[in-house]
């Protein structure tokens, strides 16, 4: 049964997804992670801010590409989920140092996580 729609009702996150990626030694990783709730207009100031922080212009010619966004704003991955996680079912708590070592170690995974928020903040879909 559909769940009735109320509008000013935002709930406080996006119901836990899997986020899943290429792992360095072949095979898939995958992290359950539930994002921050942002509108489509909050998100758009969310990634504005990213761009000012990074001294760069929102591209204007070109469709948006998030792994252009974090190729230009290098370092500041873990920042970004930071601000966009809200939970992750990885033992280690959500912390600036764990997700520079995330980023590190796996940055297919940090990719795959910023993709799937994106998706989730501006296109609505959560996916599989």
């Amino acid at each position: 049964m559909a769940n009735k729609v109320k509008l000013g009702q935002r709930p406080k996150s996006f119901k836990p997804m899997a986020v899943s990626f290429p792992m360095p030694e072949g095979g898939e990783g995958t992290i359950s992670c539930s994002f921050k709730y942002r509108t489509r207009t909050e998100f758009g100031q969310f990634i504005d801010r990213l761009f000012e922080e990074a001294g760069e212009e929102r591209p204007v010619d070109d469709k948006f590409s998030m792994e252009r966004l974090m190729e230009k704003t290098k370092g500041k991955n873990a920042e970004y989920l930071m601000d966009a996680l809200d939970s992750w079912d990885l033992d280690e708590p959500i912390s600036l140092e764990t997700l520079t070592q995330l980023s590190d170690e796996l940055p297919a995974a940090v990719t795959s996580m910023m993709e799937r928020y994106r998706s989730a903040a501006v296109e609505g879909r959560l996916g599989n």
